[in-house]
């Protein structure tokens, strides 16, 4: 792994870099046909942990890279402003001044920050003048049950309360009875509604039973029009995984062979070491490529990563390493 470029100018949003993706007519004989060799997929996530090491400079410009594609969140039920204002004050200011300033990182910001849909105003409010966009979940976060018209509403609500972008759930019955029309319809109509605001659709893959449903589902919510495809919710009892993001990346990666559209991808939940971080950017590097080491089309959805990386980053600087507790988020 070479060292990254680091843009710390205040991230812009897909359309500024990158064509969206359109979508396509569904093909259902490409769904039907896309497969996952478990046993050989596992075996090739257990390797990912030791193909790639990285230390001191280089370790620390790839945890800054890290820092620039967290999607900072809090979604829970006792959010308040002072919270969320808090999380905002941390997002454009992810990292002590004096370590940024050592590392020749000043500027260096998350790339968006994620509310429930009471908080947007709070957290655009917070923001402003940053270039760090607000992120929204939506659609009867985190299941995704609440009546069908009340959940596209709701995407409309969160636009027009300054969302730029909304990170959706889709259907999990859909996938699991292979309902691909049912499924791409709602991933159509979602996005939509989104209007200019950019969709991430949560598949929430550990409760979709297969990675060949996992597969499946990513090519049916990119012809649809995804912007982003994202594991989990974060709420499942099983996030993001190894496996699961190799599924979804070479989907990724299909997708844009066959079409020329760039997807994104999002792992979410469970990842809270700065070392894991390290293991998902070396994946999206061998089987995506540099292009895709960008906010607009990578993220981690994983607050708690920050913390540690922190750490890092100030072990690196001042050779200590200090106590968790200094590194909360809000």
């Amino acid at each position: 792994m070479q060292t990254p470029t680091i843009s710390a100018e205040g991230h812009q949003l897909p359309t500024a870099i990158e064509p969206r993706n359109p979508g396509m007519a569904l093909d259902l004989d490409w769904v039907r046909t896309a497969q996952a060799n478990t046993s050989a997929i596992e075996r090739r996530a257990k390797t990912l942990p030791g193909r790639r090491s990285v230390k001191k400079d280089y370790q620390a410009a790839w945890l800054c890279k890290a820092i620039s594609l967290i999607d900072l969140t809090t979604l829970s039920g006792d959010d308040s402003e002072g919270r969320v204002e808090r999380l905002c004050a941390k997002a454009a200011q992810p990292v002590r001044a004096d370590i940024l300033e050592t590392l020749d990182m000043t500027g260096l910001t998350t790339g968006a920050v994620c509310v429930y849909h009471d908080m947007i105003e709070t957290a655009v409010s917070a923001l402003k003048g940053t270039g760090i966009p607000v992120a929204a979940v939506s659609t009867g976060f985190p299941a995704g049950l609440s009546p069908y018209h009340l959940r596209i509403a709701e995407i409309g609500e969160s636009v027009k309360a300054g969302a730029e972008e909304i990170d959706i759930v889709i259907t999990r019955r859909h996938v699991l009875q292979g309902n691909w029309q049912a499924l791409y319809d709602e991933m159509a109509e979602m996005r939509a509604a989104c209007g200019d605001a950019h969709i991430k659709a949560i598949l929430a893959t550990g409760e979709l039973g297969t990675l060949r449903n996992v597969a499946r589902a990513s090519l049916v919510c990119m012809m649809a029009g995804a912007d982003f495809i994202k594991t989990s919710t974060g709420k499942e009892s099983v996030n993001a995984t190894l496996p699961v993001s190799l599924v979804m990346i070479r989907a990724i990666r299909d997708y844009y062979d066959r079409t020329g559209y760039r997807v994104g991808y999002k792992p979410a939940g469970g990842i809270s070491k700065a070392k894991d971080s390290l293991v998902y950017l070396s994946l999206i590097k061998d089987e995506l490529g540099d292009r895709w080491l960008q906010p607009d089309l990578f993220r981690f959805g994983a607050s708690s990563l920050l913390g540690d990386i922190e750490r890092q980053l100030e072990h690196h600087v001042t050779g200590h390493y200090s106590a968790s507790y200094r590194h909360a988020m809000a």
